[in-house]
């Protein structure tokens, strides 16, 4: 039983009301979760350990800005996906860092920054990132990133320049305004 984009206290509050009434407990959390946007750990991750939860992200590549050097793309999607600019164009200042940092750590390894990308999610205890593939030699690719193996002091390279984000992808209750971030339009 899987559940995707709540808050935490959300989240915990089902997991407790599964309890109390016997029900089958969510097993997997499907959140926004990669190198560029990383605020379920303040809350959301720390739940889904609590509770032996499977963190299964999407978005795991950043909608590709995790797979090269630069930030723009001529690429249809880059050029035409109003909801991936809005996730990550406006933070691409205190980004590009952390994308630089992926390609630097590819380039020592000799590896595509995908997989860099990648191997950090399984470094960070996530079961399986959701890898939206686009081409069939994609998958190929996905899988080979499992052979890639990041020590502490590569997970701590590529941590340590992140700056937290305004909130993105939760939905305001009714009545209230929404988040920071979750209005932008371009």
């Amino acid at each position: 039983l899987g559940a995707s984009a709540m808050y935490a206290y959300q989240f915990h509050n089902m997991q407790v009301v599964a309890d109390q009434n016997g029900w089958t407990r969510f097993s997997s959390m499907q959140c926004h979760y990669n190198l560029l946007y990383r605020e379920d750990e303040r809350e959301m991750i720390p739940v889904c350990r609590q509770y032996g939860v499977s963190i299964t992200p999407y978005s795991p590549l950043a909608s590709g800005h995790l797979t090269r050097p630069t930030w723009d793309s001529d690429s249809t999607r880059s050029t035409t996906d109003n909801t991936m600019r809005n996730k990550y164009d406006h933070d691409r200042q205190i980004d590009m860092p952390v994308v630089e940092r992926v390609h630097e750590l590819a380039e020592r390894l000799g590896v595509p920054m995908a997989d860099v990308a990648l191997a950090w999610h399984w470094a960070k205890g996530v079961a399986a990132p959701i890898v939206g593939c686009s081409k069939p030699n994609r998958v190929d690719d996905a899988v080979r990133a499992l052979d890639v193996r990041l020590t502490p002091e590569d997970v701590d390279f590529l941590d340590e320049l992140y700056q937290p984000h305004e909130l993105v992808g939760p939905k305001a209750r009714p009545g209230e305004k929404p988040l920071a971030g979750t209005d932008r339009v371009r």
